[in-house]
């Protein structure tokens, strides 16, 4: 290669770096929130606990990252991406080790409730570096490249965990959690020392804006996000007993199949982020398109109902498969439109009420669809599945129907930035 070709290719790695980090960042957090999913029907069992405390396990983690979300995403905003996550990282890492040393309800709840506060940072920070670190016309794919880690974690553990669970059992799988965690924090150590990622606000930021929190716009993103997709959330921890319990299937034999429907999310976040930024190219009006993406997330969410009717395993792994491509590409869809409503100032802000709001409902939802794994009502916990997001999806097209130009809309280069916020 020339000296004139690697220059650009230098750029673009440094360009990408800090976004690539995030993506690892995501990738050690899904991991270790799903090594309780993947090994629940062994660990239940071993530790005489049912699947409505395991509910209520989730639940600790879930209120836990609903507040830590919003937390650690103005921390961010105001100390700046390089401490606060290697604060945040270091503290998750020690709660998913500590599973390892668990044997009781009020235990593992503890232990989940303080990994679910660490990992609120995961996507605010992500949000955070694609905010600081890319132009705008790159942030919907940027986002994407930050939050594809969470599915590839889901994808990945299953392939990384049941290895070391058949070999060591399922207390050393939380102890390499914790081996991982410590290698993303000797990373992060090399990357985080660009300017930008220590800096507390946007080199591009002027003026203090905060948020206004009447505006319908702010709800009906963080309803798209809250509802719209917990079928993430339902495969991701309700699918394991559902294979266990309905279709008999084993532990060794369920680590071999669970990387595929996270798949679907992880092409969903890629494929509907290509797409988001492909179709507001150029319109200083991107509501129209945010809707049709909905109406679309709407429609492909339908076909999840028939979960419990479907008695091919394969083609119940795909359809699980595209219930999660859609869903993650819900998350995409629903940054992409309120990042183009909401000031950058506010990008850890914003990432963490979506997460935060998807968060608190599932920690309200998970103990309900672990009594109806109890009770082994199949049909009812895919038919709450399917109508949950697309009541979700129809609550934003009521709230964000009308166009987007409020007061206050500023203009950056040739684009227009329409702000939530309120110039203080």
């Amino acid at each position: 290669m020339t000296a004139r070709g690697a220059r650009p290719l230098r750029e673009t790695l440094r360009l990408w770096t800090p976004a690539a980090a995030m993506l690892l960042a995501s990738l050690v957090s899904y991991i270790d929130r799903n090594t309780l999913a993947l090994l629940a029907p062994t660990i239940l069992a071993e530790c005489r606990l049912s699947a409505e405390q395991y509910g209520w396990i989730l639940s600790a983690f879930s209120i836990a990252y609903m507040a830590g979300n919003p937390l650690w995403g103005r921390w961010l905003d105001r100390a700046g991406v390089r401490r606060t996550m290697g604060a945040a990282v270091s503290l998750w890492t020690a709660a998913s080790a500590a599973h390892a040393f668990l044997s009781s309800f009020w235990g593992f709840a503890a232990a989940r409730a303080l990994l679910g506060f660490g990992e609120g940072a995961t996507f605010p920070g992500g949000l955070r570096t694609v905010v600081q670190t890319l132009p705008e016309g790159l942030r919907s794919r940027g986002a994407a490249l930050a939050y594809s880690g969470g599915s590839l974690g889901a994808v990945l553990t299953p392939l990384i965990i049941t290895p070391v669970y058949a070999a060591f059992g399922w207390r050393a799988a939380f102890l390499f959690t914790g081996v991982i965690g410590a290698l993303w924090l000797l990373l992060w150590r090399r990357v985080s020392r660009r300017p930008e990622l220590g800096a507390a606000r946007p080199p591009a930021t002027q003026q203090a804006v905060r948020l206004n929190w009447r505006d319908r716009r702010l709800w009906a993103f963080m309803c798209s996000y809250a509802l719209g997709c917990l079928p993430l959330a339902f495969v991701l921890y309700q699918a394991p007993l559902y294979f266990g319990r309905a279709l008999g299937k084993t532990q060794v034999e369920i680590g071999h199949v669970l990387w595929i429907p996270p798949l679907g999310w992880e092409c969903g976040y890629f494929f509907w982020g290509w797409l988001a930024d492909r179709l507001a190219r150029g319109r200083e009006d991107a509501a129209p398109v945010f809707r049709g993406l909905t109406l679309a997330a709407l429609a492909g969410t339908l076909p999840l109902a028939l979960g419990a009717r479907i008695h091919s395993f394969s083609l119940l792994l795909a359809l699980l498969f595209w219930a999660m491509f859609i869903a993650g590409g819900n998350v995409i869809v629903s940054l992409g439109y309120a990042t183009r409503v909401v000031a950058p100032e506010h990008a850890g802000l914003l990432a963490g009420l979506g997460a935060g709001s998807w968060s608190a409902f599932v920690a309200l939802a998970m103990p309900f669809f672990g009594r109806l794994m109890d009770q082994r009502a199949w049909d009812a916990a895919f038919l709450a599945a399917t109508a949950i997001p697309v009541a979700g999806f129809l609550l934003w097209l009521a709230l964000a129907w009308r166009p987007v130009h409020p007061a206050g809309c500023r203009t950056k280069g040739a684009s227009n930035s329409c702000s939530l916020g309120v110039r203080g």
